[in-house]
């Protein structure tokens, strides 16, 4: 019985990570870059682990209610991880269309940037995790992590828009190599 409730929590748990994304797409995204149906998010499992957490710290309250001060006070701790991890999984996203793209980031309104104003890229490694820097015309960046869904197909594309944008041909661009996560001019620290 016991293994039958864990599974059923279990189901509940990835239902509203899955009703709450769609919930919060509708709301909040409404712009043509969302509706292209193209875009670059942190990998879903950042949100159903913060919904986990967010259900473990809830238990540990509970639990703490038997005046155990320590479960409240790793309850909340918990509670709190888990809000930050759903948080920046529904509020970061990168949206693009055969023109340019839109950056979404937590508290900021989004910037739409055109494929051409990319002047370049930093690679830096983290803890195995690639994170590819996009210096942008503004003075702005935009970092992506190797691990987000479809950061790849994103910067293939980019690459594409950048070539008609700036008027360059592959040929020109000996920097090149997305098998080495090079996508634009290297730029220098």
């Amino acid at each position: 019985m016991e293994f039958l409730a864990f599974f059923i929590l279990i189901a509940l748990v990835f239902a509203l990570c899955f009703a709450i994304d769609k919930g919060f797409t509708r709301l909040f995204r409404n712009k043509k870059e969302h509706a292209s149906g193209l875009s670059v998010r942190h990998n879903s499992r950042t949100a159903a682990f913060g919904v986990i957490a967010g259900v473990v710290g809830i238990a540990a309250l509970l639990a703490g209610s038997s005046g155990g001060a320590l479960f409240y006070v790793g309850g909340a701790v918990v509670v709190l991880v888990g809000a930050i991890l759903v948080v920046q999984y529904l509020s970061f996203g990168v949206y693009y269309t055969d023109t340019g793209f839109l950056v979404n980031t937590f508290g900021r309104r989004g910037v739409s940037y055109k494929y051409g104003e990319v002047m370049g890229q930093r690679l830096y490694n983290s803890q195995g995790n690639l994170v590819i820097e996009l210096h942008m015309k503004d003075g702005n960046t935009v970092m992506l992590q190797s691990s987000m869904t479809n950061v790849y197909p994103f910067l293939d594309h980019a690459f594409q828009g950048w070539l008609r944008q700036t008027g360059k041909r592959l040929e020109d661009c000996d920097f090149y190599n997305p098998d080495n996560c090079c996508w634009f001019p290297n730029m220098e620290e």
